[in-house]
């Protein structure tokens, strides 16, 4: 039996590869298709009202700048953090459960809601919570 030669190792191993290429070839060359007969088949007729903001089904009165509240991002990014790491409770529960896991399991998870604390403490003493 040979030894199998650099260029065979090469080319078994970009084998694999050529499948992955074609399949985002095929995947791509989809998406193409797809806007094209879009743009093809598409009745193109502008109107003025078509042409004009449209928010909600109500005529845009004033301009077209207005100015975003940050705090409700704020409230958005505390809600998405304190949720995330809720998520890390159930698996904690699992092996809070298992023998011998018990006391340390229960040492980190007071660490790891020490530090939630101290964050949602840190955005209370910012005045990031009170809602005006």
């Amino acid at each position: 039996m040979t030894e199998p030669t650099v260029t065979t190792l090469a080319a078994s191993y970009y084998e694999s590869y050529t499948v992955v290429g074609l399949l985002a070839l095929v995947g791509v060359l989809f998406v193409a298709v797809a806007f094209g007969a879009g743009r093809l088949l598409r009745p193109v007729v502008p109107t003025p009202e078509k042409l004009m903001t449209y928010e909600c089904g109500v005529d845009p009165v004033g301009e077209g700048w207005a100015h975003t509240q940050v705090r409700y991002y704020v409230y958005a990014f505390l809600y998405v953090i304190f949720a995330v790491d809720s998520i890390f409770l159930f698996p904690w529960a699992t092996i809070f459960a298992a023998p011998g896991y018990g006391a340390t399991t229960l040492v980190e998870m007071f660490i790891f809601l020490g530090f939630l604390a101290v964050g949602l403490l840190y955005a209370w003493k910012k005045g990031v919570l009170t809602w005006t």
